[in-house]
């Protein structure tokens, strides 16, 4: 599975996510703001129960990704596991809930505002009395000061990632005493709260060298509900637990292992009974909802190996076993008991994982269609902006959310997701689906249909394959149930509707024979569940719905030159055309484009791995929709270590599928990601992480103006016209929402999909016997 990419700003916020999401730092100024805003798409799925609920002890194993390399946040290499390890030892002075909005950490903080605007911005801090590190010394002021000096910039010793925010401060200082701490900067910045979380101690930040190599591997001061206890990097685990001196609500768990599994093994692991907790994909998530519908069942399972045998297949290897060829008998009979005994062991595997649930919620990241604007078709604006008007949204989101059960509306924000104070629909400075206004933009911009092609080598002919042409059977909507398409080859045995239809299967003769049947009737169960599914689905358009697409048609034009203005009333640009009266097949391809005797194809970089299979199909629904407007994909599979490093972020590509987090300070986090790129020394390009290389001078001084405004409102507003431009300069095309996946015991609560909130760690564990979740997990 891809890494989602990291945003510079911050370090990662949830110890929960592969990546941080968050909100807008301010309160809501009114009702408005908080209506556009709305609510998160889907809330937590947590299991939760009261303190009194859950029993005292015991261990929990939950997955993580990989090790983490580095203890320290603010290090280049620090990830989703280091953030999970730092989140249950370390304080934060502000913790995300569950609309991801920054709440102050009581157990930390009394008190954090801005006391000051003028001349200067000035925090107060007042910190918890009772807060003390694991050493016994109060957390304090020398704390915060050391932080400071470390990440400001100022001293290049510090091997820092990042140093925003800290960058602008130009004292910390002791207030009334240490548990104050006053913080002066010497330019605005909206984004304080984003500071001082985590906060590591003075020891860690106080040297470079505690800073840069000290904290990696140990962090010997913490102040958390837990305590690391060992790191095991044989074993491939972290193990914590419980902090002696912690003063606030004591962790219910008396350890919590941190253990590295693959996503690809989880479902194993999990079985074993080596995990408690996992982050699942999507097949892995099947399994465990499998597992629980077929508790207490008998028979065959209609999943896992051997559920694909068919009529055909059984017959065939029947033949094969009593024919003549001795060794294709034995290779059979041997397959066959390969077969048996992984059968044998996938059956067991689900009867242990029916002792799991799947909590599922949305991850605060979305996946985005990126187009690369450096160079090609694609450094034309108006062949960006096909490209996204060509894009139906929403057909997507469905396609990967609805089968999972989650809510498959879209994103319409670059910087900010539904329920945060800087969410707002801004998609509009781009446009809707409008398969017409897409080809009358490349028209605009010069790409025709039955444009003359320069002649290639024979070779590079043979050689280049599109993923067009690989996709052209294939429904571009979507909407036809593939899996009952007909390639026109009769297997015997198999049902072909034929007199006898109805009568019991022709299965390979023996004793299996039985149990060949009854898993086959399971599939036709499964199958039959399935089409009644997307029957129920299906509806019929609105008188809206084409009313609104008669207004869009009459106004496609605008914008545009003579021609395309033509293009778009005649229906497309001019190409070959059936007899005046013959209807076009419906969804049926535009002809292939071509410009200067070259062919419009994109470079489709797509990762190769087990992980990536979701990524893969919304990129042939893409393909399929392209197809449409005369745009051929050329789909480039690759590494999943090489992906991002090799293609992505060194601009290899044309098109790419990869993930963003939302954040909760997006004037910070997010200025990086669509920063104008700048020409270096070298001649090269200064992308910071601006993979699609696309930006402009009025998003940067947006985001700089943002970054130092003090006024909630004006702040968001800022924010979010920062948001339209970059609608309009469609380097960026926001998808859907990420879909978290969590297996978890069925006695383990308050975790699971945690959707925007951080963990409470001190509040995880076992439910008592005869117990039952809460509403609410207050103690």
């Amino acid at each position: 599975m891809h890494q989602t990419p990291r945003r510079p700003g911050a370090a990662l916020r949830s110890a929960a996510f592969l990546v941080s999401g968050a909100l807008a730092v301010t309160a809501l100024a009114g009702c408005a703001a908080d209506d556009e805003a709305g609510k998160p798409s889907a809330g937590q799925d947590i299991a939760p129960a009261a303190r009194d609920q859950i029993k005292d002890g015991g261990t929990l194993h939950w997955a993580v990704d990989n090790l983490p390399q580095t203890l320290n946040s603010f290090q280049a290499d620090a990830d989703a596991s280091t953030s999970r390890v730092t989140g249950a030892v370390l304080p934060s002075m502000f913790r995300l809930d569950e609309q991801g909005r920054p709440k102050a950490d009581p157990d930390y903080l009394e008190k954090a505002e801005v006391i000051e605007t003028e001349p200067k911005q000035v925090v107060l801090y007042k910190l918890n009395q009772q807060a003390v590190w694991s050493d016994g010394r109060e957390i304090g002021a020398p704390d915060f000061a050391a932080q400071w000096r470390a990440l400001s910039g100022k001293d290049s010793a510090y091997w820092t990632a990042h140093n925003a925010g800290y960058d602008r401060i130009e004292k910390v200082e002791r207030g009334a005493n240490d548990l104050e701490v006053r913080v002066t900067f010497a330019k605005p910045y909206a984004d304080w709260k984003a500071l001082f979380s985590p906060l590591y101690p003075k020891d860690v930040m106080g040297t470079p060298d505690h800073f840069n190599d000290g904290a990696r591997r140990k962090l010997a001061n913490t102040a958390g509900p837990f305590a690391i206890d060992s790191i095991d990097r044989d074993a491939k685990t972290v193990s914590l637990k419980r902090n002696p001196r912690w003063w606030g609500s004591p962790a219910k768990l008396d350890k919590l292992v941190l253990s590295a599994v693959p996503r690809g093994k989880r479902a194993a692991a999990l079985a074993a009974g080596d995990l408690d907790l996992a982050d699942l994909d999507s097949g892995g998530a099947d399994r465990v909802a499998f597992a629980g519908r077929d508790k207490g069942t008998a028979g065959p399972l209609a999943h896992g190996p051997g559920a694909d045998l068919t009529p055909g297949r059984a017959l065939r290897s029947w033949a094969i076993v009593h024919g003549d060829d001795e060794d294709a008998a034995e290779e059979e009979i041997a397959a066959r008991a390969k077969t048996r005994k992984a059968v044998k062991k996938y059956a067991k595997e689900q009867q242990n994982l029916s002792g799991f649930v799947v909590r599922k919620s949305l991850e605060p990241a979305y996946t985005q269609l990126a187009l690369n604007g450096t160079e090609g078709p694609l450094a034309d604006e108006r062949v960006r902006r096909a490209v996204a008007r060509a894009i139906d949204r929403t057909k997507l989101a469905e396609a990967v959310l609805k089968p999972l059960g989650l809510p498959s509306g879209t994103v319409d924000n670059h910087l900010a997701l539904a329920g945060q104070e800087a969410y707002a629909d801004n998609s509009g400075a781009l446009g809707d689906q409008d398969t017409a206004q897409a080809r009358a933009l490349l028209a605009e911009a010069g790409w025709v249909p039955g444009g003359p092609l320069e002649k290639k080598d024979k070779e590079e002919k043979a050689k280049e394959k599109t993923a067009g042409s690989e996709n052209q059977a294939k429904d571009s909507d979507a909407d036809t149930d593939s899996e009952d398409a007909d390639d026109g080859t009769y297997i015997v045995g198999e049902d072909d509707q034929k007199p006898g239809a109805d009568a019991p299967l022709l299965l390979g003769p023996g004793p299996l024979a039985a149990a060949q049947h009854t898993a086959l009737l399971h599939q036709a169960d499964a199958v039959k569940v399935r089409k009644a599914d997307k029957e129920k689905g299906k509806h019929s358009k609105s008188k809206h719905a084409k009313h609104a697409k008669k207004h869009k048609s009459d106004h496609a034009a605008e914008g545009l030159g003579k021609d395309a203005k033509t293009y778009v009333n005649q229906g497309g640009a001019p190409g070959a055309y059936a007899p005046k009266g013959t209807a076009a097949p419906a969804g049926a391809a535009a002809g292939p484009l071509a410009k200067d005797g070259k062919p419009l194809t994109l470079r489709f970089v797509l990762p190769s791995g087990a992980g990536s299979e979701q990524l893969r199909t919304v990129a042939d629904r893409i393909t399929q929709m392209l197809e449409k407007i005369g745009v051929r994909t050329d789909i480039m599979k690759v590494d999943d270590e090489r992906y991002f490093k090799d293609h992505i972020a060194s601009g290899q590509y044309d098109l790419a599928l990869y993930s963003w987090p939302a954040s909760a300070y997006p004037a910070t986090d997010a200025r990086p990601i669509y920063a104008k790129p700048v020409p270096a020394a070298d001649g090269s390009l200064t992308v910071e992480q601006n993979y699609t290389r696309v930006g402009t001078d009025q998003i940067d001084q947006l985001f700089d103006e943002a970054i130092g405004e003090l006024d909630a409102g004006e702040e968001r507003s800022l924010v979010k016209q920062a948001d339209a431009r970059i609608w309009a300069a469609a380097g960026s095309i926001p998808l859907y929402q990420r879909p978290e996946l969590v297996a978890a015991r069925t006695n383990v609560v308050n975790a699971g999909a945690f959707g925007f909130q951080e963990p409470h760690y001190e509040n995880i564990g076992y439910l008592k016997a005869g117990a039952k979740p809460s509403a609410s997990p207050s103690s």
